[in-house]
């Protein structure tokens, strides 16, 4: 989505987008193939998961553990999955938010502020000019992780997966209001950042 995209669009998407995305996944499960159905479900949404561990744990290798392990609690709790409750994706990332939430509160993973010095000279390091192989887009990326959590979590779900802000919200158990905020002040922040350091071209959200 681009950057000038509003939350209200994305809200209009009727929640059965999702639902249809994953339908040749949940047949697989009515008729009893659990097992080709979560090769299909990890191959689908592995990566976005790890993604999703690694904003909210911000270290990789923490990031990478807490994938597979929920991963591994959606394989185990397939079976029952009921399609009525909501999308298979958002039943997903709801299992990965809640393993990341227990890693956080039980200190096993420790989140970093944005005002940590080390991220704020990662920011500065960012005054660089732009290359023209796709080095831009990679550093936009960076720039949104040093943004404030809930920040951070609302953009990238919105542009890099493209979820629309109900989903969002669900992901994120949050209220959709909520999320709206937290897109329009992140947005603000970013395109500060952005021009502070030459990168506040619109195109660079394009995927």
């Amino acid at each position: 989505m681009p950057l000038d995209a509003t939350p209200d669009t994305a809200a209009s998407v009727v929640a059965s987008e999702a639902a249809r995305r994953d339908r040749d996944i949940v047949e697989l499960l009515a008729l009893g193939s659990a097992e080709l159905a979560f090769q299909r479900l990890a191959s689908r949404y592995a990566p976005k998961v790890y993604r999703l561990c690694l904003a909210m744990l911000r270290e990789p290798a923490r990031a990478e553990d807490a994938a597979q392990d929920s991963l591994l609690r959606a394989w185990r709790a397939l079976a029952g999955y009921q399609p009525q409750a909501g999308a298979l994706s958002t039943w997903l990332y709801a299992i990965t938010r809640n393993r990341c939430l227990t890693l956080l509160e039980r200190g096993d993973s420790p989140a970093h502020s944005v005002e940590d010095e080390a991220v704020q000279a990662e920011v500065a390091a960012l005054a660089a000019p732009l290359q023209a192989d796709g080095q831009g887009h990679a550093l936009l990326r960076r720039l949104v992780g040093a943004l404030p959590e809930p920040q951070r979590l609302a953009l990238t779900l919105y542009y890099y997966e493209e979820r629309a802000v109900a989903e969002v919200a669900a992901m994120l158990g949050l209220p959709e209001a909520t999320v709206k905020t937290h897109l329009h002040r992140g947005r603000a922040r970013l395109r500060a950042m952005l021009a502070e350091h030459g990168l506040d071209d619109p195109a660079l959200w394009l995927a």
